[in-house]
């Protein structure tokens, strides 16, 4: 049985950001929150409900490419039935992005209409996008609004500060810098921040975070995580996270002196490698039925 690691991360900005949050919700008409479709649970911020107050809100299952299909197609229908609009997308590719505005029209009909009534002609509606680090908030706006004004990089923590986007002439976009909570009262929640890369690699121990990761997939492990390894499921059967890590690097050839396996190496490559969707199609959290 591998250990768990204590994973914390509350960089000081992401107070501010709380704060800046709640101090533009009276300029927003809708919340859309992009979250991980492989880990909806652990990505998606206990906070934001309280913050956010009564504003509708959409979801957006981000990395669809890289999750299970069916477990997403759970997902979404989970969502619907607390009567939230979730769409499936990858906002690198942009699969699924052309839902998105129409999605925002739907759920601002009543308010649009409302607005016309009064004699506003024009009336422009106000989005806010809201997520933790690295969850693909700048892929998307790149996407949506057709700039590159928002710096995209696959690490946690590039977005610093508030900006707006025009999408259309009649819709604005709010993005605010990625925000996780102060303290993760599940420790499998920061495990799974920690699996996707949305916590910086530098303050974890990858091994450890490596073995852990291996241990959850071992039981359902895909066709393409053995065609990396050139392994079969009787190379994995019986063996633990640390063991199965060690069978990775030797089948890299990652060695050093002595004929020793680099494990850090091994380590480095399984969480690289996951995070880049080269074991197929894995989400690490379902749905309670």
């Amino acid at each position: 049985m591998s250990e768990k690691q204590y994973i914390q991360w509350f960089p000081g900005h992401m107070t501010k950001t709380k704060r800046q949050i709640q101090a533009s919700l009276k300029l927003i008409d809708v919340v859309v929150e992009i979250i991980d479709a492989r880990i909806p649970i652990s990505s998606s911020n206990p906070d934001l409900s309280e913050l956010i107050q009564n504003k509708p809100k959409l979801v957006l299952l981000n990395k669809c490419d890289k999750a299970n299909r069916a477990a997403t197609t759970k997902w979404v229908s989970y969502y619907n039935k607390q009567g939230i609009l979730a769409l499936p997308v990858d906002c690198k590719s942009g699969k699924g992005l052309n839902q998105f505005i129409p999605s925002v029209r739907k759920i601002l009909e009543d308010k649009f209409k409302a607005q016309q009534a009064k004699g506003i002609k024009n009336p422009i509606l106000r989005i806010m996008i809201v997520g933790i680090p690295n969850v693909g908030k700048s892929s998307f706006i790149n996407r949506v609004s057709k700039q590159t004004r928002a710096k995209v990089e696959d690490r946690p923590g590039v977005t610093r500060g508030n900006q707006w986007y025009t999408i259309s002439k009649d819709l604005e976009m709010l993005d605010t810098p990625g925000v996780l909570w102060p303290k993760f009262d599940d420790q499998t929640v920061g495990e799974h921040l920690a699996f996707t890369g949305a916590i910086k690699d530098n303050i974890l121990d990858i091994e450890l975070l490596a073995v852990n990761f291996l241990e959850l997939i071992k039981e359902n492990v895909t066709p393409e995580f053995l065609s990396r390894f050139k392994l079969d499921e009787s190379d994995i059967e019986g063996k633990d996270g640390y063991e199965l890590l060690q069978l990775i690097g030797r089948k890299r050839g990652m060695l050093i002196s002595g004929g020793e396996i680099d494990t850090e190496r091994a380590a480095n490559l399984v969480m690289d490698e996951y995070r880049d969707g080269k074991f197929g199609y894995i989400t690490l959290e379902y749905p309670e039925v």
